[in-house]
């Protein structure tokens, strides 16, 4: 029965991660936002820490506008943590920057979604 969760909450988390990838590759700051629980934290060294949905949003808001694009993950990592929750950890690279994701804490929420409750990342160059 727990593997049978584990593959849920695994397939439920990579469907976000790449809906949150294919939101920001499009540009859409809003949709990137979308994928975060109303008060997830974000951590992005070196820029700060960002709280609630309003402010993710204005900060990849200033990432796109800034002309940062086609954002892939590098050797993804994802670990089930219990029956509704997994962190995945990543290197990323995008057109004009590089780094890695120390933390992606992903939750499914009760539709069945994975929305992110915690992200932290750094920017590297």
């Amino acid at each position: 029965m727990a593997n049978e969760q584990d593959a849920e909450v695994l397939a439920a988390v990579q469907a976000a991660s790449r809906k949150w990838m294919a939101a920001f590759n499009a540009g859409d700051a809003a949709g990137c936002a979308a994928n975060y629980e109303t008060d997830a934290v974000m951590v992005a060294q070196p820029f700060g820490t960002f709280t609630g949905r309003a402010e993710i949003e204005a900060f990849w808001a200033k990432i796109i506008g800034d002309g940062f694009c086609n954002v892939e993950y590098i050797d993804p990592d994802i670990e089930v943590i219990d029956e509704t929750s997994a962190v995945q950890s990543s290197k990323w690279r995008m057109n004009k920057a590089h780094g890695v994701i120390t933390k992606e804490l992903w939750v499914v929420q009760d539709d069945g979604q994975a929305l992110l409750r915690e992200d932290e990342f750094e920017v590297l160059g």
